[in-house]
C-alpha cells in the first residue's frame, strides 16, 4: 500500500467532508450570490448532497466510519442523477424524454468553462470523490 493511498484510508471521512463542503459552498454560491436558478434535477442533486455535510461531519468528528454503508448510496444515487444530467446538456435529444416543465430547463447551461465543464459535472466529480474515499476507508487499516 502507497503512502498516499493509506493516507486517504486512514483519513478518508475527513476528506469527503471536505469535497462535500466544497460542493455544498460552490452550490449555495451559484445560486445565492450569482443568482442561478437551480433546475428540477440540481434540486434532486442537492438533495443527495446536503445531507452528507452534516452526516460525514458528525461521523468525522466522532471518527466513526460506520456510517459509509449509509452516506455510499448517497454519493451513487447523487452521482447517476449528475451523469444524466450531464448528457441532457450535452445531448439535446434528452431533454425531449423528461422535459422540464417548471422553472429553469435542465438542459440550459449556466457555466460551459472549455466547452465541457458544466455545473452537472462539477457535482459528479464531488459524488465521485466522495464515493471513492468512502470506498477506500470501508475497512480497517491492515497492519502488514
Amino acid at each position: 500500500m502507497t503512502a498516499f493511498s493509506a493516507f486517504c484510508r486512514r483519513n478518508c471521512l475527513y476528506l469527503a467532508w471536505f469535497v462535500c463542503v466544497i460542493a455544498v459552498a460552490g452550490s449555495l454560491y451559484l445560486s445565492e450570490v450569482l443568482g442561478y436558478e437551480p433546475c428540477k434535477l440540481c434540486w434532486f442533486q442537492r438533495i443527495f448532497m446536503y445531507p452528507q455535510l452534516f452526516l460525514l461531519g458528525i461521523a468525522t468528528y466522532r471518527g466513526d466510519k460506520r456510517i459509509i454503508p449509509y452516506v455510499l448510496p448517497l454519493s451513487l444515487i447523487g452521482g447517476s442523477i449528475s451523469i444524466y444530467h450531464y448528457a441532457e446538456q450535452k445531448i439535446p435529444a434528452l431533454s425531449k424524454v423528461l422535459p422540464c416543465t417548471i422553472g429553469v430547463p435542465c438542459n440550459k447551461d449556466y457555466l460551459n468553462l472549455f466547452g465541457f465543464i458544466t455545473i452537472p459535472l462539477l457535482a459528479l466529480i464531488a459524488f465521485t470523490l466522495i464515493a471513492i474515499l468512502l470506498w477506500t476507508g470501508r475497512k480497517e487499516e491492515t497492519v502488514e
